[in-house]
């Protein structure tokens, strides 16, 4: 449990655009359970869905579902282009932006954190105009390698006026914003007891080797590149290539294309499309090897910790948040992004070597204690306390 920093638990609101259980609604829920009563914590999201009831399920956190017009909250990250959005979604935000200062007004909270980029925006903005302070909680590298430049642009001015200070989800996201924001670090809290203790290795005759990969379908995160390199590391035989996660955000388009893909490459009877799971310990636990494979430098790599927590080996790719996870060699092993040949290589070094698995793995779980939610609930009531000190 973090320490209270002061007499009466601090009025926090929580806000979030979306309702769905995805890797910065995962790490909210897991902060607001480890903070346990050192915050009056109440959330507004802009829709209604599976996060409602999980963070009700917290005790002390109370929660309010402030409707957002779909148009707006799924308004994508390449429509975003200063003095051009289209005059319906700008009027539709303004509306929302009031509703939000009014509801702000009403709660008088101490502070404000947004939990995602799209409610940085409009309930800093709401903040602000409500006369109550505001942190950016930012889990999105701001670089046109994640973002368009439009957005970048945009992000990277307004995080100099709205805010009244920032945290980021890693030294890596930490370093794409302007030089002179007030900006920390707060890893994700990641659950430091998701599985048990590793067992020994299992014999070989145990059953298939089992390599997964586990996230949302989405060409970013690459799950293209682990089926080639599963294809290449084992053009035959009987490991087995899972898939956990579906499509969210409008990209079925490629989940089809990543069956296409299976079929090309013939291994289409080895891949185990497990679908969107809410039980990831369950996931993990089924796993002999977990692979993280983006394209694009990770702000962070939340699922990267799970699978060491979870006493796995982690393959990585080598760049952005994983860089500052993964010690190569001792608790995990990385590899250039899009580098198939490199991945279909440590695949296979893993499948031979039972006793790499374990050394990797048992490591991992021991290294992943650092990102545990008392860390991290110990950190953000430091900044907390910081922030509303100097209002």
């Amino acid at each position: 449990m973090a320490r209270a920093l002061r007499d009466a638990p601090l009025r926090v609101v929580y806000l979030d655009h979306v309702a769905r259980w995805s890797g910065g609604e995962i790490a909210l829920a897991r902060l607001l359970e480890a903070l346990d009563g050192d915050v009056e914590a109440h959330v507004i999201l802009g829709e209604d869905g599976d996060l409602v009831a999980a963070l009700e399920a917290i005790d002390g956190v109370t929660v309010e579902v402030l409707p957002m017009e779909a148009a707006l909250r799924d308004t994508r990250r390449g429509q975003v282009v200063p003095g051009r959005l289209p005059f319906r979604t700008l009027s539709m935000l303004t509306r929302y932006v009031w509703t939000l200062r009014g509801r702000l007004r009403e709660l008088r909270p101490d502070l404000v954190h947004t939990n995602s980029l799209k409610s940085a925006l409009y309930g800093g903005v709401a903040a602000r105009l409500a006369r109550v302070p505001v942190l950016w909680h930012v889990r999105d590298r701001i670089a046109d390698d994640y973002l368009p430049r439009p957005a970048v642009r945009l992000v990277r001015l307004a995080s100099r006026w709205i805010p009244n200070a920032v945290v980021t989800n890693s030294v890596s996201t930490l370093g794409t914003l302007p030089a002179g924001v007030r900006a920390s670090v707060l890893y994700n809290p990641v659950v430091p007891d998701i599985a048990p203790e590793p067992a020994a290795p299992r014999p070989a005759t145990d059953r298939p080797v089992r390599v997964g990969v586990l996230g949302r379908l989405a060409e970013w995160k690459g799950q293209h590149v682990f089926l080639e390199a599963f294809a290449r590391a084992f053009p035959d035989g009987e490991e087995q290539a899972w898939l956990v996660g579906s499509a969210m955000f409008g990209e079925e388009s490629y989940e089809r294309r990543l069956h296409d893909l299976a079929n090309t490459l013939g291994i289409a009877d080895r891949v185990v499309w497990r679908g969107f799971r809410d039980d990831v310990p369950a996931e993990l636990r089924e796993l002999d090897v977990l692979v993280h494979c983006s394209i694009t430098p990770e702000p962070f790599g939340q699922v990267v910790v799970e699978g060491m927590a979870a006493g796995l080996p982690v393959v990585a790719a080598r760049a952005g948040g994983p860089l500052e996870i993964i010690s190569e060699g001792y608790d995990g092993l990385l590899v250039e992004p899009e580098d198939v040949e490199g991945l279909a290589d440590a695949l296979v070094r893993l499948r031979d070597s039972a006793e790499l698995r374990l050394s990797l793995g048992q490591a991992a779980r021991l290294s992943s204690q650092r990102f545990s939610p008392v860390a991290a609930a110990q950190r953000i009531s430091l900044v907390y306390a910081e922030v509303t000190s100097r209002t």
